[in-house]
């Protein structure tokens, strides 16, 4: 069973050429008929693949963990673009950010100084931009928790990377399986092993 959408185009449907100069974070929201999860980076708009059973499960039992441990005025949540500069605007699977950040309820993204955590899950055709061009944009723009999640034998496998400020790089903290336990960006406890539960 494949989980891809079924476009039905009429003749009359072009794609969106691109203007010379790339497109701008403003251009996301605007664009009409862009499937969903489409990200900007460095101008050029980049579509998802369809997500895998294992992605679309860790995204919301993440979710759901790290909101139900967070403190009052920190949430997790998901689909939610970054707008890091006017040609860049990715969609981490997760992020965490305080209760009140300043998106507004139409708002479709967030500014990095209010981001605490990014949260990747990697999939077949995001290896490169989850495991490099993604995580070094994050670092840069101030993001100080990294998350990258990996498959393992259908568990998520979490690799867990720290800001350093001096050189706005980050440097792994940890690797952890089956157990995640985390004292920052607030203490968190997350038995991995139970994605494979219904919430």
């Amino acid at each position: 069973m494949s989980a891809a959408r079924e476009y039905e185009l009429d003749d009359q449907f072009r794609w969106p050429l691109p203007p010379a100069d790339g497109w701008t974070a403003d251009d996301l929201d605007r664009l009409p008929n862009l499937p969903p999860h489409t990200e900007l980076i460095d101008g050029i708009l980049v579509l998802m693949s369809p997500q895998t059973r294992f992605h679309s499960r860790t995204i919301h039992f993440l979710v759901q963990a790290l909101t139900d441990q967070a403190p009052e005025h920190l949430e997790a949540i998901g689909e939610m673009t970054m707008r890091m500069d006017s040609k860049n605007r990715p969609e981490p699977d997760v992020l965490v950010v305080p209760v009140d950040a300043d998106a507004g309820p139409r708002e479709t993204w967030f500014k990095p100084q209010d981001v605490f955590l990014a949260v990747e899950v990697v999939s077949a055709d995001s290896v490169e931009r989850d495991r490099e061009l993604k995580p070094r944009k994050y670092a840069q723009a101030g993001v100080p928790h990294f998350w990258r999640v990996e498959e393992d034998e259908g568990l998520p496998v979490v690799y867990v990377y720290e800001l350093d400020p001096a050189t706005r790089a980050y440097a792994l903290s940890g690797i952890h399986r089956k157990q995640l336990k985390v004292d920052l960006p607030y203490p968190i406890d997350i038995d991995l092993t139970a994605v494979k539960r219904r919430l």
